[in-house]
């Protein structure tokens, strides 16, 4: 378990107090879900006192912390300050905040995913993806996705290929966890047939006409996302015909993967529960 750095402790407690009541603080750390009631004392000593605890008392840290500073992290570019955060001022100093943020985190070997993410770079290659997903490590499942994203602009081949193998990885262990019989080609098409209509997601099987096409479009997507990475992607041979694979098609991708394996696992989860029930 990562826990929240000394000097990002000491950045926080120094300039959090600049911007947040205590009120707003109180709510802030609430919504981040850090432990206790608020602690005693000036703004400064509260920030300090309260991530002190979030390390002693949460086995994820930073998760919290992202939450914490994901208002900052993701505050738009503003060039006046007639339209601030939450319609105060001070913008600028809020931006330089997030810039203050950006270079203890990086000293810490830290890094925000947009999200509300903090990711150490030792996590995810510690777990195989497989355990990530019998684990339903949503936060980390979005950082591999995140990471996918980060490869759009200079590898956009790599980056297709990378969203289709989360959500192949994902199928097959749904297939294997559920006691599915695997199909002989395990292709994404192939273990995706299993897993629709394991789960019900089979147009036919539903009255309501909105969700049926609904359905079928999530089931067309997968089968253009499989297409794509083996004609586009970096994972096959481009043969006479080349893909003009631009960033934005490759971010369509990513972005469609990474609805579709929430929807799965959101899903089997919902069964889960049910079944229990």
């Amino acid at each position: 378990m990562k826990k929240i750095p000394a000097p990002v402790i000491a950045v926080l407690s120094e300039n959090l107090p600049n911007f947040e009541t205590h009120a707003s603080l109180d709510n802030l750390f609430s919504y981040a879900e850090a432990p206790g009631e608020p602690p005693e004392g000036s703004k400064p000593v509260k920030v300090q006192a309260w991530l002190r605890r979030v390390n002693k008392e949460t086995d994820r840290p930073l998760e919290i912390l992202g939450r914490l500073i994901e208002g900052y992290m993701e505050l738009p570019e503003l060039e006046s300050q007639d339209s601030a955060w939450f319609g105060e001022p001070n913008v600028d100093g809020k931006i330089e905040f997030r810039k203050k943020i950006k270079a203890i985190l990086s000293r810490c070997n830290l890094n925000y995913i947009p999200g509300g993410l903090i990711s150490d770079g030792s996590h995810t290659p510690s777990r195989s993806l497989a355990e990530l997903i019998q684990g339903r490590d949503i936060p980390t499942i979005d950082a591999e996705f995140n990471r996918a994203i980060s490869n759009v602009n200079s590898q956009p081949r790599e980056a297709v290929s990378a969203a289709c193998n989360i959500l192949e990885s994902i199928f097959k262990t749904y297939i294997e966890d559920e006691h599915l019989e695997m199909p002989q080609k395990q292709d994404l098409q192939n273990v995706w047939k299993v897993v629709r209509s394991d789960l019900g997601f089979e147009p036919g099987s539903l009255e309501d006409n909105d969700l049926k096409r609904i359905l079928s479009g999530i089931i067309s997507v997968v089968d253009g996302i499989g297409a794509f990475r083996t004609h586009a992607s970096s994972a096959h041979g481009q043969g006479r015909k080349v893909y003009n694979l631009k960033p934005r098609h490759a971010r369509l991708a990513i972005h469609s993967a990474h609805t579709i394996a929430l929807f799965v696992i959101e899903t089997w989860d919902e069964r889960k529960v049910r079944v229990q029930n």
